[in-house]
């Protein structure tokens, strides 16, 4: 199991969503209020508030939270400024490291990050370190249980995703970053069930892990989410599923 976007699916199997929604929401908000900060709160004429907007509602996220954030990215409402920056770094193994940050404190934000990754035998890199071995692609992933394979493929290539992926026991179909919402809707309409679908950093190549090392970068990941300033974390990292599934009940 890979570890871009199937950080996610890690989570909800580690039952860790449900007792974090509050932390969730608070991140949503942030991002929605800076997205319409730097784009405007016309979510038809702002792809980063949409994407975001959509994102909380798949968190079941009240509808008035949502309009509060973007009337405080806005101006209509009295809000707090956040600088938007990325750290990168490598974790156990070796595995690269992208850490989003919106913050408020810039100097809490750098003492929380860099914390968590000298406890989990990782470390910070200078910007551009670790960057590169990422592309910003929109994700869709599929459990290959429940889906069948050419109609996922025929389908989602007509709606023009750029590949299909097969992996142990998923299917993800990547998009160009414009492209993502039009292959999603189509993918809606054909009423397709999906495991996980967002614009994430993918990576081009990966970093296979020991149990050891997999289990370090697990606590790394969850202690860096754990901050409110964090909004997301990418990584490389290859977990084999059989050490995947002893870590998710453990």
């Amino acid at each position: 199991m890979s570890g871009h976007s199937k950080w996610s699916t890690i989570k909800r199997k580690k039952g860790k969503e449900d007792a974090k929604r509050g932390r969730i929401f608070t991140k949503f908000i942030r991002e929605i209020s800076v997205a319409a900060k730097t784009g405007g709160g016309d979510p038809e004429g702002n792809p980063r508030l949409r994407t975001a907007i959509a994102n909380a509602k798949t968190q079941n996220m009240p509808t008035e939270n949502i309009e509060r954030a973007i009337k405080r990215g806005t101006g209509e409402l009295e809000g707090v400024s956040y600088e938007e920056f990325t750290y990168e770094g490598y974790g156990p193994g070796g595995a690269a490291v992208l850490v989003d940050i919106l913050t408020d404190n810039k100097n809490r934000t750098v003492a929380d990050i860099r914390h968590a990754f000298s406890k989990n035998n990782g470390n910070l890199a200078e910007t551009g370190s670790v960057a590169w071995v990422f592309d910003k692609k929109g994700i869709i992933v599929f459990d290959k249980n429940k889906v069948e394979e050419d109609k996922l493929i025929d389908l989602a290539l007509e709606a023009g995703a750029e590949d299909v992926r097969e992996g142990e026991n998923e299917y993800d179909v990547i998009t160009a970053p414009g492209d993502f919402e039009k292959v999603k809707e189509a993918i809606d309409k054909a009423n397709l069930n999906y495991e996980l679908a967002e614009i994430s950093m993918v990576p081009k190549n990966t970093v296979k892990l020991d149990e050891k090392n997999a289990q370090q970068i697990l606590r790394l990941m969850e202690m860096l989410e754990e901050s409110d300033d964090v909004q997301r974390v990418y990584s490389n990292f290859d977990i084999p599923d059989e050490i995947m599934e002893k870590l998710s009940t453990s």
